[in-house]
């Protein structure tokens, strides 16, 4: 095992600058007896930060930074580290001689996920498949074993029997369309646990089906009944309870929650967007799966590059202060006395400098919704006259021969380039570049082009800000949200209910609040009080 130690989150030289501010604040003891200690505690235990942990000042997704966002650079001078620091050197904790570094269990654990996460997705469905096969399986073998083992000795079968057979043979086929509809329609979501009510359907169908079976064996097989009317009838009694069950799945698992009872308010956690939905009697995974739905449509994509706004006008106001050590030697104020007016002077000009913070943010505000309207009326100009010359092609061209008829693709390709500048400065001064590409663009432009639409119309996609479900699926992060919860996930919502949906970037807070009972009350109004008697006087105009 190596024995080279490596200081991880700082440098070595920053550690050595440490310890040498310390030599002016204690003694030469206290000093030798607290490095003493520092250097146990750091051989013990070493925190090592993940490279791919996204932070709030500089998000990523999948690993990679958002386009738009700052590039995190190397420092300059000697606390500037290696990008392959965490690959290139070893990490000796004292512990354990049998150590491997966090990245490994990561990816360990990732790895591990990989290979169960298509294994857990089509387990139900393999299971509701399997099932769903015994269940109309079972009525067809009841029918076939008395024929196939002692076929001499049963009764012949009349009218009313061969009723029951296509009695048996519709029921089945509207069970099979019924199954197919409930059980087999595509998954929309994985969730954490399994859905309790599936979970007692199908134990139900298995014990209904188990139970047949066994009075079919004791009943049926071993005494060899021979009247084969009874037998299609106890046939045609186990379709009618699969029937039965396939009712009580339809209201358990579609009709209960349609009935709203709850009011839930998703806020997010970054810019405070909130929004207010109605939903039943849901269980909290489910309740967090028709929100995540919900925040698909009708939430605005989440954009970090206009948070990075406010922490630049942070960083602007704290680089703007100075502080000043009272207790580090030579600041005392009788060996230098100047020293005390010009630290008041500048605390002075501190104060007036936070007390004019808001008038800064104002105009600040007020020139940047500026350049956003200076923008925006150079975008509208130059589409508008992009289309004008479109329309304008477009009447030429009916005078035109077959050959010289330009593709609708081809047009947007031609007056792409006319509009390009104007919609890249709008896109930045927005901070939206990231969100569009030139491909989704000149897609979009060509859809507005094939259906005859305005300019507003092609440009109401680039003015606001529109819900995720619009962009491309590299910005829905759909496979990326984690719930939190006390509570059990399984267990149904209640008055005051609340947990988290995380994501890489941002959170939902989910709180639950119970629609308040209505009581409403009639109160008659008696046709008859609506009537007056209008008395003219002579002295009047009227």
């Amino acid at each position: 095992m190596d024995t080279e130690s490596t200081h991880s989150g700082y440098s070595y030289h920053s550690s050595r600058s440490g310890r040498s501010n310390r030599h002016g604040d204690r003694s030469r003891e206290r000093h030798k007896a607290s490095g003493s200690k520092d250097s146990v505690r750091s051989e013990r235990s070493v925190v090592i930060n993940p490279p791919d942990s996204p932070s709030q000042d500089s998000p990523v997704h999948n690993g990679e930074p958002l386009p738009g966002e700052p590039t995190p650079t190397a420092d300059e001078g000697d606390e500037a580290q290696d990008d392959n620091w965490g690959e290139t050197t070893t990490a000796v904790t004292g512990t354990s001689e049998l150590s491997i570094s966090q990245e490994e269990v990561v990816g360990l654990g990732k790895e591990m996920y990989d290979r169960t996460e298509s294994f857990r997705r089509y387990l139900p469905l393999a299971v509701g498949s399997c099932v769903g096969l015994l269940v109309l399986a079972t009525p067809l073998a009841f029918l076939l074993l008395p024929a196939v083992m002692w076929p001499d000795r049963l009764q012949a079968c009349g009218a009313a029997c061969e009723g029951l057979f296509l009695s048996i043979a519709f029921k089945l086929l509207i069970l099979l369309m019924a199954m197919w509809a409930l059980f087999l329609k595509p998954g929309r979501a994985s969730l954490p646990r399994v859905c309790v009510y599936r979970a007692f359907l199908t134990t139900l169908t298995l014990l209904l089906t188990m139970s047949y079976w066994l009075f079919y064996g004791v009943r049926i097989l071993d005494a060899q009944d021979e009247d084969y009317h009874g037998i299609v009838q106890f046939a045609v009694s186990l379709v009618d309870s699969q029937l039965f069950v396939h009712y009580l799945a339809v209201v358990l698992l579609e009709l209960r929650h349609l009935q709203p009872c709850y009011s839930a308010s998703v806020m997010r956690s970054t810019d405070g967007e909130t929004r207010q939905y109605n939903i039943g009697q849901l269980s909290i995974q489910k309740a967090a799966l028709s929100i995540l739905e919900y925040y698909y449509r009708d939430f605005p994509l989440h954009n970090p590059a206009l948070l990075s706004a406010s922490k630049h006008r942070a960083a602007k106001h704290l680089a703007g202060l100075k502080v000043y050590n009272v207790d580090a030697p030579g600041s005392t104020a009788g060996a230098q006395p100047g020293n005390g007016n010009q630290s008041r002077a500048m605390v002075t000009a501190a104060a007036k400098r936070k007390d004019s913070a808001h008038n800064e943010l104002y105009y600040e505000e007020a020139d940047y919704e500026r350049r956003v309207r200076k923008r925006r009326a150079r975008l509208v100009v130059a589409v508008e006259e992009a289309f004008t010359h479109v329309r304008r092609m477009k009447k030429e061209d009916e005078h035109a021969t077959p050959s010289d008829i330009m593709d609708v693709r081809e047009a947007a390709l031609a007056i792409f380039p006319s509009m390009a500048r104007a919609l890249q400065k709008y896109l930045r001064t927005t901070r939206r570049q990231h969100s569009h590409s030139m491909e989704s663009i000149q897609k979009h432009l060509a859809f507005c082009l094939v259906n005859n639409m305005s300019p507003k119309a092609f440009l109401e996609a680039y003015l606001a800000p529109g819900p995720t479900l619009q962009y491309g699926p590299e910005r829905w992060m759909a496979d990326q949200w984690t719930l939190v919860s006390e509570a059990s996930v399984t267990g149904g919502i209640k008055e005051g209910s609340e947990f988290l949906l995380k994501c890489l970037d941002f959170s939902l807070a989910v709180t639950i609040k119970g629609i308040p009972y209505i009581r409403l009350t009639e109160e008659y109004v008696d046709l008859k009080s609506h009537k007056f008697i209008l008395l003219l006087q002579s002295e009047t105009s009227v």
